[in-house]
């Protein structure tokens, strides 16, 4: 990473260059001092939400004003109920036509979409709105039918929202409050275009509100194009989203490592085990099945049904072992999940803090654990300390009792979940895991061709090579 780039990390705590000339509304100790419609009060109190956190007690009573907001709390900080309940409060006792909704959150991805819309349901049928969820991977013929019937609220990520209107489907000249959630996601996903397209067609005189984990430079652009006036909101410095967090570096030999995975991934709990390709996921997914592990994959190749199977069997314990790219690296929360792997080294401070930030959720603590070669260990130093970590680095074979006490490794039953027959442990060499988060180069198949796992690997370097251009790295 550059030194410019390293920089930009480091500005984050400054928010924005935006700033307000209006004083803030002061915050609020309890939810009661808000204003909230009495509905929601009691929806609050029935799910034991009775003490807003930091963001909500700071944002919730400018989101209530009609003022927009620009905020920034860690994930996991309560950043959804900060912009959903004055979102909802604004909008109670109206009623949306065909087709045209009146208040809308644009989210990077599906997941992120469909828990927004779970936590938001509660307050939503308490005032008696109607909630629709626009995502990409199911019916839009469904989503179409929804908005036909009248939504109030809309929880969308831009590129299906983007064909609902190209469809005549849905019409956003009545919106008056759009929130962006997790907006510097969109813009290294390559979003950007549209979801200005989207602003552009929103009622001009409408409040905005954009949240995120991280606001650094890259959302500079929709900030000074959209945002009037902002009351800025940055509480928990993204420093501080690893501070109920304990880091580890294991620094294991290459034929080890699968054996390493393996026994952590087995432990009494669950684990979320972070790679980077689909591929990747696919084949220590299988490995563990083999194994005895109760594992499933997670990544964008998945059909949305799939996706939203597979992380519901992973919350209700049926899935212990949830092995996934960096799809579920924001948004996916998930109670009491105290460990987080990179069985890939994250490469980019803010993947690294996001992975990180599946767990200690809502002020609980965790563990992230990150496996790195002797070849690897310089560069994952350099993202923990642009990310301020200082992780705690320990060399580690599978079967030490300290791979145990950190985290809660253990053999595997070795009896395959499948029906098939078990996967012998390989000796002495590192085949199941070539190429994840190694230096080498994948190899060339028939023709010239670069595998599929390449051709991943290219496509993610590239990704991240233009959201490094895009903070003037």
């Amino acid at each position: 990473m550059s030194e410019s780039a390293r920089a930009d990390v480091r500005r984050q705590d400054d928010v924005s260059e935006a700033s307000s000339a209006t004083p803030a509304v002061p915050t609020a100790a309890s939810f009661a001092q808000l204003g909230l419609p009495a509905e929601v009060l009691r929806a609050l109190d029935e799910h034991g939400v009775t003490v807003p956190f930091p963001i909500q007690a700071a944002a919730l009573p400018t989101a209530l004003a009609g003022r927009d907001v620009l905020g920034r709390g860690r994930t996991g900080s309560g950043k959804t109920l900060a912009f959903g309940l004055g979102m909802l409060a604004r909008s109670a006792g109206q009623r949306a036509q065909p087709k045209e909704p009146l208040a809308l959150v644009l989210v990077p991805t599906r997941e992120l979409a469909q828990q927004i819309g779970e936590a938001l349901t509660p307050y939503v049928e308490a005032l008696r709105l109607r909630l629709a969820t626009v995502v990409g991977g199911v019916s839009i013929g469904r989503q179409a039918a929804a908005l036909r019937d009248g939504a109030e609220i809309v929880v969308a990520t831009p590129g299906r929202l983007h064909d609902l209107v190209e469809r005549k489907d849905c019409r956003l000249g009545r919106v008056r409050i759009a929130v962006l959630d997790e907006a510097d996601q969109m813009c290294d996903m390559g979003f950007l275009p549209q979801v200005t397209e989207i602003l552009d067609q929103v009622r001009p005189d409408g409040q905005r509100m954009l949240f995120s984990a991280t606001l650094d430079r890259d959302v500079d652009q929709l900030v000074q194009r959209y945002l009037r006036d902002p009351a800025v909101h940055s509480v928990d410095p993204s420093s501080s989203a690893v501070s109920a967090i304990e880091h580890h570096v294991f620094v294991v030999h290459g034929p080890d490592r699968y054996a390493v995975t393996t026994e952590i991934a087995a432990r009494d709990g669950r684990v979320l085990l972070f790679l980077d390709t689909k591929h990747g996921v696919d084949q220590l997914t299988r490995h563990l099945r083999a194994s005895g592990v109760a594992a499933a994959a997670l990544h964008s190749g998945k059909s949305q049904p799939q996706r939203t199977r597979t992380l519901a069997q992973f919350k209700n314990g049926q899935v212990t072992a949830l092995v996934a790219t960096n799809v579920a690296a924001r948004g996916l929360h998930v109670d009491d999940l105290d460990l987080v792997v990179n069985v890939d080294p994250a490469t980019d401070p803010k993947d690294y803090l996001h992975r990180a930030g599946r767990t200690a959720r809502a002020g609980r603590s965790g563990t992230v654990v990150t496996l790195v070669l002797s070849a690897q260990r310089r560069e994952t130093s350099q993202v923990m300390a642009d990310a301020d970590v200082a992780p705690k680095v320990t060399k580690v074979r599978s079967g030490e009792a300290e791979l145990s006490r950190i985290t809660g490794a253990k053999a595997p039953s070795g009896k395959p979940l499948d029906g098939g027959p078990a996967v012998p442990r390989p000796k002495n060499h590192n085949a199941p895991f070539r190429g994840l988060g190694s230096t080498k180069d994948a190899k060339v198949g028939s023709g010239g061709r670069s595998s599929r796992k390449s051709s991943e690997a290219r496509k993610l370097a590239e990704a991240r090579k233009a959201a490094r251009m895009r903070r003037g790295g």
